[in-house]
């Protein structure tokens, strides 16, 4: 293997081809990688504003996949949602180029780094990780970060590039992406059914979590998960608990009140003594719980509790979760990423508190196998809003083998609404939302247009 500064490439390698660059983390490892040095280059099958980002840096774009694009390159990065009779990956075996999953690079990448803190869970891994960057970065750490999503604090990107001593990043359970990672803190932060297409049972997905737990030698882990809690029962290392109203855990939230602005203030104790007074300004009782999460690897990590928790104070949250986008004709629109039910229960509870009228969704389900797998628990999600549009479900990189549609969720929730287009949906909103209204365009597909619709 072939190091150059921070990375290591493969023997006789001095140029990497991207495939998917254009994805938040794809992206993310190819400016890394061109910024110290290395030629960089990549396909995808959108030209649009990323791939703009990434031509402006100087890294060579090109849209659709074909065999010719990897001329001239020795090695090549794809992700797991790329098929294997992908015209780029068939050239690239045939003539012996290196092929290296995103997993693996980046885990490879990270071992040139000490204090690797890895965000894993089902849910909240790119707030959480946000959140523990910003902690850092507020209190004159320099980390190295690697988010799943962007954020102010890097810059309006979902990377930064700082020091060897700290990195700080997002690991994803899908296909068990993250044991290909080497984390010396484990962040865990909640554990349940999703992945339906590669995780057939919670007991996979528990023993899955337990080996990522075991390649660190401190685990972080949220102790008011039972299904988290069990997929550690055998863990060897330094297990450090946290969470809300439970006494028993090593740091825990209390005293939990909601502010004139539908934001939530708590105290923090550690091992029984307070040790902090925290006020949010991103919504929702789950950012409660995050926060915890953030401010106990802060302290672990010799940052000052206090210190820690006025960081939290001004951390404004990712892109695309909860996210505040702007108000026309009086009604507020905002946007999240959540595709799970669990997800849209919690952000739609952190968004009712916000609400000063009718709280709209519109959700976008994502993917087939996860639609059909979890079906009954997404038709029980919607419970607070008051009006709900589904639109047509985000295939990504599945097939339609399951003969489910969005009209199905949409005939098992009452009053809600199915359109085929997100221009049916914005005129309808448009003809119907009054002034006072919250409109949240949900799901982690293309939904997002919506909201662009309704703002133009």
């Amino acid at each position: 293997m072939k190091k150059t500064d921070r990375f290591i490439l493969p023997e006789g390698a001095d140029s990497v081809f991207f495939i998917g660059i254009c994805g938040i983390s794809m992206s993310s490892l190819a400016s890394i990688t061109h910024k110290h040095g290395i030629k960089v280059g990549g396909s995808d099958t959108n030209d649009g504003e990323m791939a703009a980002k990434l031509r402006n840096e100087g890294i060579e774009i090109f849209i659709g996949h074909s065999a010719k694009n990897l001329v001239g390159y020795d090695a090549v990065v794809y992700t797991a949602a790329i098929s294997p009779d992908n015209p780029e990956m068939v050239y690239a075996r045939e003539n012996g180029l290196p092929c290296i999953n995103r997993a693996d690079y980046l885990g490879t990448l990270m071992t040139a780094y000490t204090n690797r803190i890895g965000i894993a869970g089902m849910h909240g891994k790119s707030s959480v990780t946000g959140m523990i960057a910003h902690v850092f970065i507020d209190n004159g750490r320099e980390p190295t970060v690697l988010n799943g999503a962007k954020t102010a604090e890097l810059g309006g990107g979902a990377y930064r590039i700082g020091d060897r001593d700290g990195f700080i990043f997002e690991a994803c359970e899908y296909k068990d992406s993250f044991l290909s990672f080497h984390p010396d803190t484990a962040v865990l932060l909640n554990l349940e059914m999703d992945h339906v297409d590669y995780f057939h049972s919670l007991d996979q997905i528990k023993q899955s979590f337990a080996k990522y737990a075991d390649k660190a030698h401190t685990v972080v882990a949220c102790g008011n998960d039972s299904n988290l809690m069990d997929s550690l029962k055998n863990y060897k290392g330094r297990l450090i608990t946290y969470g809300v109203n439970d006494n028993t855990l090593d740091f825990y939230g209390y005293d939990i009140k909601e502010n004139e602005y539908g934001y939530d203030t708590f105290k923090i104790a550690y091992k029984g003594d307070e040790i902090c007074r925290v006020e949010l300004s991103v919504p929702g009782e789950h950012n409660v719980v995050n926060a915890i999460a953030a401010i106990a690897v802060g302290v672990l990590h010799g940052i000052d509790a206090k210190n820690a928790a006025k960081s939290m104070l001004t951390f404004k949250g990712v892109n695309r979760r909860n996210e505040y986008k702007g108000e026309r004709n009086g009604i507020v629109i905002y946007d999240d990423y959540a595709h799970h039910p669990s997800e849209i229960k919690a952000s739609l509870h952190g968004l009712k508190k916000l609400c000063r009228g009718k709280l709209w969704c519109v959700y976008q389900p994502h993917t087939y196998s996860r639609t059909a797998g979890l079906f009954d628990e997404f038709c029980q999600s919607f419970g607070e809003a008051d009006r709900v549009i589904f639109a047509e479900i985000y295939a990504a990189r599945e097939q339609n083998t399951f003969g489910i549609s969005s009209k199905d969720l949409a005939n098992r929730v009452d009053g809600a609404l199915f359109f085929e287009t997100f221009e049916e949906i914005a005129e309808y909103i448009n003809n119907n939302a009054n002034e006072g209204d919250l409109v949240v365009s949900m799901g982690a597909g293309d939904v997002f247009k919506v909201h662009q619709l309704l703002l133009k």
